[in-house]
């Protein structure tokens, strides 16, 4: 404790500490320094960490092909080759405000997912058209504040009404 409240108050008159100070322990309690105007250190409470955010599941009957786990900014997923018979799937979660663009660049398809700040929207779309049998990526690009997850999978095309 002495070796942080050291290292905190030698912030305020030496730009960084030495490596050798990185090696020590902080508590899980915020420690205080003294009344002499040293720097306070204090630990964020876990309250405030977003909740744990897995991909969409698939219905039954459906294989995986890719996913993504919680991600927050833009990113690409690869997808492998499947069967001419199938349908493929991409479902995606997402939390925070802002949009995201989902698009799937091997047969040209995208669509928006308007994400809010205090619960996880979630959209599952269907593609059953030429060319999705191939491999491919799909892309997502979000704000770095919207958190999303992902999963691609390929299965029977569903019936129509």
């Amino acid at each position: 404790m002495g070796l942080i409240i050291a290292c905190a108050a030698a912030l305020l008159t030496v730009a960084a500490c030495t490596s050798e100070h990185a090696d020590a322990k902080q508590s899980s309690r915020p420690t205080h320094a003294s009344d002499s105007g040293s720097a306070t250190i204090t630990t964020p409470p876990s309250a405030t960490r977003p909740p744990t955010q897995k991909p969409p599941t698939l219905d039954g009957g459906e294989t995986l092909a890719g996913h993504q786990n919680l991600t927050s900014g833009s990113a690409s997923i690869p997808f492998g080759k499947g069967r001419k018979s199938d349908a493929l799937i991409v479902a995606v979660n997402c939390l925070g405000k802002g949009k995201i663009k989902v698009a799937v660049q091997s047969v040209h398809v995208s669509f928006p997912l308007d994400c809010v700040a205090d619960k996880v929207n979630t959209a599952y779309n269907e593609m059953a058209i030429e060319g999705v049998a191939r491999r491919g990526v799909v892309s997502v690009q979000a704000p770095s504040g919207v958190r999303w997850s992902m999963t691609i999978g390929r299965g029977a095309p569903a019936q129509e009404e």
